[in-house]
């Protein structure tokens, strides 16, 4: 595969940053090793790019506005897990919460959604938002990951 091909397909893997395809292009890897290659290349990024990497994801139960803003893969994952039929109490909940961790930590919190119900997020949120800022930042991480392996296996 060029290296267009392969960012074109792979580079979604990790939300809006294809930088990390382009590191693991032109190895000699198979599938089942692109996502261990692929987490080696973001564990290896300095602080700045991981956090720009964490900064990437979107908010969760966004307003329906901002739906459009996010990658198809994020559309997805967060109406499986029913965060377009929060209740008013749940968006409330939702809004007040992403702004509150975005003000502690420096940016969203990520979970990989799939296979958890609304009610399960919400109160992972709650519970994570009492973490602290080194704790969060290497839990955030590992969702990322567990994340891009979700979508490789989607598409692999």
């Amino acid at each position: 595969m060029t290296r267009a091909e392969f960012v074109k397909k792979y580079g979604g893997i990790y939300e809006h940053s294809p930088w990390v395809a382009e590191a693991v292009h032109g190895t000699q890897i198979s599938i089942d090793a692109l996502h261990p290659a692929m987490q080696k290349v973001v564990d290896a990024a300095d602080e700045g790019r991981k956090i720009a990497l964490l900064r990437a994801h979107p908010d969760l139960a966004c307003a329906p506005a901002d739906m459009t803003k996010l990658t198809a893969s994020s559309q997805s994952e967060q109406a499986g897990a029913g965060l377009k039929e929060c209740t008013p109490e749940e968006f409330a909940e939702f809004q007040k919460l992403n702004t509150d961790y975005k003000k502690k930590f420096g940016f969203p919190f990520i979970i990989a959604v799939t296979g958890l119900t609304r009610r399960d997020i919400l109160e992972a949120f709650r519970k994570r938002i009492n973490n602290s800022k080194p704790a969060e930042f290497e839990t955030a991480l590992a969702q990322v990951h567990k994340i891009a392996l979700i979508r490789l296996k989607k598409i692999a």
